[in-house]
């Protein structure tokens, strides 16, 4: 592959971000009266274990696993969700379509907040009972729990995790919803025309020949759902969800190193999401050559 050459104008628009960047800070410097200190951050990356001799992650690193789980299990729950909501988005019969409709406009147009706090405090509440995941916890051998708490997180906050991953599953479903529809009706009309005339039922039709074609034009829009739900699961730190957020607020509240903990947080996102984006930037490109 060719690498794209640099031209004038490039080394202009380069120089001028960096001239940009420098003032930036010297303003920084000289108006803001703050004194950096950046020796705090580390010992809330890793710490010093004696009992086990090394480093262990520490609050910054455990909340950024905490982030990450949220956001794959929260698109796993979603995208189910979103799919069948997608799917009965372009039902021919009335009800299911109005309901999917009902749903997906009422989600997308009320604020997150809002919905989060309802949605845990009045209708999570009472679905957490229901799971029995505390009876499940406290019954489980201890080669279950390892399994449970590397895929869930510490035992004792999964219940939270749980209410967590629900809320923003909830939430994240009415775009999926509409990601998928959107996908389904970009499949040619011929296509579906062609499955009807060997006799395909809608079930069939949708299965083999629809939904395929639907999930290969979606992959893209999926994810950038995706890098969204890691920077929305931020959210989840007002309902006391232990992830990135809410450790990081604990640290500068309890250290009083606002500005350093924050960029120091702000960037471990911005890898994560970078990351991913290059890692679905290659899905992307293998997805468009089989579709050719």
């Amino acid at each position: 592959m060719r690498l794209p050459r640099l031209t004038l104008i490039d080394l202009v628009i380069f120089a001028a971000v960096i001239a940009g960047v420098a003032y930036v800070g010297y303003r920084v410097e000289t108006v803001l009266i703050y004194k950096w200190d950046w020796s705090v951050i580390p010992n809330y990356l890793f710490r010093w274990d004696e009992g086990q001799g090394s480093y262990v992650p520490n609050l910054l690193i455990k909340g950024l696993a905490t982030t990450i789980r949220i956001a794959i299990w929260t698109m796993l729950v979603a995208s189910i969700i979103g799919i069948i909501l997608g799917v009965a988005r372009t039902s021919n019969r009335l009800f299911p379509r109005l309901v999917s409709w009902a749903y997906v406009e009422f989600i997308r147009n009320i604020p997150p907040v809002p919905f989060l706090f309802l949605f845990y405090f009045f209708i999570a509440s009472q679905i957490m009972p229901l799971l029995g995941i505390d009876e499940a916890i406290n019954g489980a051998s201890p080669g279950t729990l390892a399994v449970a708490e590397f895929l869930f997180g510490p035992a004792n906050l999964m219940t939270n995790f749980a209410a967590g991953v629900i809320s923003l599953s909830m939430m994240s479903a009415a775009y999926i919803a509409e990601i998928i529809r959107a996908g389904i009706q970009a499949v040619p009309k011929g296509q579906r025309e062609a499955g009807q005339s060997i006799g395909l039922s809608r079930l069939a039709l949708m299965r083999y020949v629809v939904l395929p074609q639907a999930i290969a034009r979606v992959v893209p829009p999926l994810a950038g759902q995706f890098i969204t739900l890691i920077k929305d699961s931020s959210l989840v730190a007002l309902i006391s969800i232990q992830e990135l957020s809410f450790m990081a607020m604990e640290i500068a509240i309890s250290e009083q190193r606002f500005f350093e903990v924050w960029i120091v947080t702000g960037a471990m996102y911005f890898v994560v999401c970078y990351a991913c984006a290059l890692m679905f930037g290659q899905l992307e490109r293998r997805i468009g050559v089989h579709m050719r």
